[in-house]
């Protein structure tokens, strides 16, 4: 089989580490010229961890870690309270066990599907156009002018992939907003930061966070949700806007914020990296269209409030995987794209809920409601860590989906 994948972030190196030991021969596109360094903090959970386990990277994985020790909140006088440390087993804190930025967990995956032989990644390349989806063969004209074809194209480019755009038509493809923005870049440490992940609540809904990482330098992030119209309209413009734009927007709005607001936003326009996002979701009444599917943020974005994007990813390429290597050689891949949603699609859309009072809860916008939300989470912070709850809240890791057994990978050594 001849698959075209197109990404090369987390979903698609995935794909093509278990779609390699199949036999098939898979092309990996990225339209950047290299791998993006470093990223954003990403976690891994359950059943991903299981997969990641198959894969023999566990160990690189925690060498990666981002070192985070915890969560704890900064109160109105920039002083910490209500930490939420880390303990082996433990669901009690915001941080996972498995911390790492995603930018080295691209690196990992790219590592170890490179040198594969049937696996060839084609940088700074990009997929033009479709030509043809039909029975027989999906052809597409690449940025380089070549027409080639293939057997599957794996749409893993991301939340607004272009591939999904070209194959299903924009009512197929449901965008919720959550109302919220986020803006995080990389600012250089200084000897007084340490290894929490800090969160001031500031107000008039707003949120900054300071996180460690294992490179020497220190994770910035801004988190807003607007609270009239006239400031929905100014984030969702700038989200299309320049860096320029989007940098004037944040220090109009957090310039007042307190605690290390100031700080950030001098170091904003030295920073190597800066992004601007509008916090949403991506569901599909269906995730395949003939010989194309959808896989990852392309096809189940869950947003960073549910914490589960990157496992999402990894397990469904599992399973897109493992449903593949059960056809027959020849065979339309139509019957195992039908599985890989039927089987996965539940769990999807369980990820995908959100309570109604997310994120708003931790966005107050007077000082009333930010003393409750203090209030809640100091008292939660001594909950869980009294034995009877801290036990019970400590066990053995498990697989959040029962993965489906599939011989070609479970008979083959890990690596």
């Amino acid at each position: 089989m001849r698959v075209l994948v197109s990404g090369a972030g987390v979903a698609g190196p995935t794909l093509a580490w278990f779609l390699s030991k199949t036999g098939a021969r898979i092309t990996v596109l990225e339209k950047s010229h290299a791998l993006f360094p470093h990223g954003q903090n990403i976690d891994l959970k359950g059943s991903a961890v299981t997969v990641m386990e198959k894969m023999g990277l566990m160990d690189e994985v925690r060498r990666y870690n981002t070192t985070e020790r915890g969560t704890r909140f900064i109160d109105s006088k920039g002083q910490p309270f209500a930490p939420f440390p880390i303990t082996d087993g433990s669901t009690a804190s915001p941080t996972s066990e498995f911390e790492i930025l995603r930018g080295d967990l691209a690196a990992i995956l790219h590592e170890a599907t490179k040198d594969h032989p049937n696996v060839n990644y084609l940088f700074g390349t990009t997929i033009k156009e479709i030509v043809s989806n039909d029975k027989d063969t999906v052809k597409v004209r690449l940025s380089n002018g070549e027409v080639q074809e293939f057997d599957l194209l794996v749409a893993a480019d991301g939340q607004w992939s272009r591939v999904r755009k070209q194959c299903f038509p924009p009512e197929h493809v449901k965008v919720v907003h959550s109302g919220m923005y986020a803006v995080y870049y990389t600012i250089p440490r200084l000897p007084s930061d340490n290894n929490w992940w800090n969160v001031y609540v500031a107000l008039r809904s707003r949120v900054i966070t300071l996180r460690p990482d294992p490179h020497g330098t220190t994770r910035a992030m801004f988190t807003l949700m607007p609270c009239n119209d006239a400031q929905e309209t100014a984030w969702l413009e700038a989200s299309k806007s320049d860096r320029q734009t989007q940098g004037k927007l944040l220090r109009k709005e957090f310039a007042d914020a307190g605690w290390q607001a100031q700080r950030l936003l001098d170091a904003m326009d030295q920073a190597p990296d800066f992004y601007f996002h509008v916090i949403q979701q991506i569901k599909m009444p269906r995730w395949s269209n003939s010989r194309v599917v959808c896989l990852g943020d392309a096809a189940y974005t869950s947003s960073p409030l549910t914490g589960n994007g990157t496992s999402l990813a990894i397990v469904g390429a599992y399973v897109l995987a493992g449903e593949l290597s059960k056809l027959d050689d020849g065979e339309s891949p139509s019957r195992a794209l039908e599985a890989y949603e039927s089987k996965f699609r539940p769990f999807v859309e369980e990820s995908q809920k959100i309570p109604p009072f997310v994120p708003a809860i931790a966005h107050p916008r007077t000082a009333w409601k930010r003393w409750l939300l203090q209030t809640f989470v100091q008292a939660l912070s001594k909950i869980v860590t009294t034995p009877w709850i801290a036990s019970r809240l400590r066990g053995e890791s498990h697989d959040d989906f029962s993965l489906p057994k599939y011989p070609i990978f479970d008979n083959e050594s890990s690596g």
